[in-house]
Order: C-alpha cells, then structure tokens, then sequence
C-alpha cells in the first residue's frame, strides 16, 4: 500500500538548542495494519514480555497450601480475588487490580514440578525457567524472557533487561535474578536506578561515537584471534578437554556477537530521555519510591523500544542482607522483617502486605494502561506475569499465586480466575508456551510443558 504523505519517520527527532526528544508512536507514523513508516518498514507494534516476581508468598488461608483457618476474616484478605471459578470479583487483597478486571486473569493451581523438590524459598530459583532442580543438580535451565531475547531480541539495542531489587545472581536456593541464558548461566540482575538509566540512556559513558567504534574494533580483533588461536589448540586436546574448550569457544562466539551488535547500534540514535523525569538517588527505606522508580524505568525502557523482554524480581527469597528485609517495617510499621509475616501470620499484616505489593504492581500497569499504541494501547500489546514461587506460611511448592495482566492484542482474553486442578491440571510452562507464542517465538515446548495453555486465548 501506498504511505500517505503524511506519514512520519519513526526515527524524527524534535530538535532545538541543547534538546533533542525523540517522538512517541503517533498514528501519523503508522501504515494500515499498525506498521510504523517507512525508517521501519516491516517493523510491527511492538509484542513485549515482561515476567515481574515478589518474594515470601502470598495470603491463602482456609487451604491446605495456605494458612489455616483462624479467626476472621479470611476471604476478604486471600491472594484469590473470588473463590469460584468464573467472571472476576475483588476482596480487600486484590482490590488494587479492580481497575483492570478486563485486563488480568487469575491462574489458580500452576506451578512448576520442576521445583517441588525445593523449599518454599528455594523455588523462586526457577519461578521463570521451570527447570527440574530435583537431588539439587543446581543446573537451572533458560528463563522464558531468554527464550524471547534468543529470537527476538535484536529488533531492539537491548536483547533484555533484568532487574531485580538486590542486584547480581545471589547463590542456589536465594537467587536474586530470574533470569537465566541457560544451564548455569544466571545473568546478574540490575538494582540501582542511576546504573539502569545509564545503561539504557548512557551507555558510553561520555565518550564519543567514534571513540566507541574504535574500541569495539579492538575487542573484535581480540576475539578473533582467540577464536583462532583456540582452534589450533583444540586439535592437540583430548576429549574431556575438548569439551572444556568448546564451551569456551561458544562463550567467546557470544561475546563476538554482542560486540557485533553493539557495533551496529552505534549507528542508531539513542532515545533522548530526562533523568530529571525520575527519582534515581531514591533509598530502599522509600519503598514505594523505590519500586515505583524501577518500575518507572522498566515502562520507559519498553516505551522507547530499547527492550521488549524483562524481569524484575520486586524482592528476593531468604536475604537478609539488605534493607529490603525490612520493607514491611518501613510501610506498615511492622515490627519484624518482611520474611517474618509469611511464617507468624500475623492477621493485621498478611493480607495487607500482599494489597501494598498489588498496588505497586497496579502502578506498573497504569503507566502501560495509558499509554495510546497503535489502535490501543501498550498494555494491549505486553503480556504481564506477575507472582510468586509458593504460598505464605505453608511455603508448600504446588500451587503459585499467578495472575497475567494484558495482551489482548496478542491474543489473550482476560476477566476470570481460572482453576488448574485436578484432571485440569497442568504446568505453568504451558502458559509460557502461550506466552512465547504470543510475541512470536515458535516454541512447541518449554521446560516440562504439555503443549499452550488454550484457556486464555481470545
């Protein structure tokens, strides 16, 4: 079809003395079909995945895989916004997420058998890779955001981008990222905000263009001759050694592409954004600020289209070594740490502590909710999982608090809970399956999946 004169070129800029904004996706650049104009040709409305985790479970009470019934109430409080299967109602717990009853599903009775084997805690380790870490082969496998970036990921500068409240990889049984490349191979999540806004918005550190290019060209060159030099030696080594070499030859080959990429990005504007917009010196005794602020910066890193694909692990599972341990002091005044209501059960806490994590995540949602993409908006066009590897209290590993927010442009249909039990029951990575698919990744099969999860599809 012939483009109408009024078209826009993703790329325009508006410029004047010392500003350069980088324009939204207006309508004016969008062909019939919702492809942007002709920089982009062939380029559709972006498909996102984003995976979001919170630690210590969540309030079920009245169940074998929750808390026991105490005194009331109970219901009003329960991660479940409605007991039956059906059209979604909310309770007090889940109230934050009314807004989008046509937007979220709740997904009762999934999780990972991978994981059973591990302890409550333990199982956040494999919360997005399903992997099956039974007599603790510590081995993990690919995370479902990796899965995306392997196929996907070069539409934009960044493959992925992993957050998580604590930063690095943490150790088995505590890790502090979701996200894993493969067997082994964790990748550091991302905590301070100034680092994220610099990576995404900064990321050659005050040097020039050229300067980076040149750099680049060096690290190619060295890597070449490694390549080189570790071929002629792997013809000398035996069998077990080989091997060894060869895992470090593909590791060289990766790191190869990544300078071949970020080569070719170097010729590719960077979105010019504030970092006026956001609070990035915020402290983690500011909790809501904190996680409003990376939350903030996950938005704009989709909005910008510097990533389609992320994580971020809002708490980690057994730390107690920074002051996210005492999060729930900070915003309910509880005297304990945050882990401590997910074992004494406290009845004032429990449910609100679950309500106060909803909202900030209900934040996140908003900011995608009111942003116009294409003939929607870029909820519409971003599946959201939201959830956790175990319960309260009973921190039994069947049964994950699962809720999935957007996608409708996808293919998803929402506004029920839906119950994974008994002869209906199936694993989580058949929604992952479904959720791969969705942004155009032509998986078959994840981890222990059984094929997609047809439920949520419109």
């Amino acid at each position: 079809m012939r483009k109408k004169p009024w078209h826009l070129n993703r790329r325009e800029m508006l410029r004047a003395p010392g500003l350069a904004l980088a324009l939204p996706l207006l309508e004016s650049m969008l062909q019939p079909g919702s492809v942007f104009g002709d920089a982009t040709a062939g380029y559709s409305v972006p498909k996102r995945l984003v995976v979001s985790y919170f630690s210590y479970g969540a309030y079920m009470p009245n169940g074998t895989t929750g808390i026991q019934n105490m005194e009331k109430p109970h219901d009003e409080w329960s991660w479940w916004p409605c007991k039956e299967e059906g059209e979604l109602t909310f309770n007090k717990n889940s109230a934050p997420f009314e807004p989008f009853k046509n937007d979220v599903s709740y997904l009762e009775g999934l999780d990972h058998a991978g994981g059973w084997s591990l302890g409550g805690h333990s199982s956040g380790d494999v919360f997005a890779t399903g992997a099956d870490m039974k007599e603790h082969e510590k081995t993990n496998n690919i995370s479902v955001d990796q899965a995306a970036a392997r196929v996907m990921g070069h539409h934009t500068r960044y493959p992925s981008l992993v957050m998580g409240s604590e930063g690095g990889t943490g150790s088995y049984g505590a890790s502090k990222t979701l996200s894993h490349y493969g067997p082994g191979r964790p990748i550091p999540a991302m905590h301070n905000p100034q680092d994220i806004f610099n990576r995404l918005f900064r990321p050659y550190d005050g040097k020039s263009i050229e300067q980076v290019r040149a750099e680049l060209k060096r690290e190619r060159s060295v890597l070449d001759l490694l390549i080189s030099q570790s071929k002629s030696l792997n013809n000398r080594l035996g069998k077990a050694d080989q091997r060894k070499m060869e895992e470090y030859l593909e590791s060289i080959r990766q790191l190869e592409k990544r300078v071949d990429r970020t080569t070719d990005w170097t010729r590719k504007a960077l979105p010019s954004v504030d970092p006026k917009e956001f609070k990035l010196d915020v402290s983690y005794k500011e909790p809501q600020e904190y996680l409003r602020c990376m939350y903030d910066l996950l938005f704009i890193a989709l909005q910008t289209d510097s990533t389609r694909f992320a994580t971020f692990q809002t708490e980690s599972e057994n730390s107690s070594q920074s002051e996210l341990w005492n999060f729930a002091n900070y915003v309910l005044d509880y005297k304990g740490a945050t882990h401590d209501i997910a074992h004494k059960r406290p009845k004032d806490y429990s449910g609100q502590w679950d309500q106060w994590r909803n909202k900030q995540h209900a934040y996140f949602l908003q900011r995608l909710k009111d942003t116009p993409e294409g003939d929607g908006n870029m909820l519409d066009n971003t599946i959201v999982l939201w959830g956790c590897g175990h319960p309260h209290a009973s921190h039994s590993t069947h049964n994950y608090p699962i809720q999935l927010a957007g996608g409708s442009r996808l293919g998803f249909k929402h506004g029920k809970l839906h119950k994974f039990v008994g002869k209906k029951k199936v694993p989580l990575a058949n929604l992952f399956v479904s959720m791969l698919n969705a942004v155009d990744v032509p998986l078959e099969k994840f981890a222990d999946s059984t094929g997609p999860m047809t439920e949520l599809r419109g």
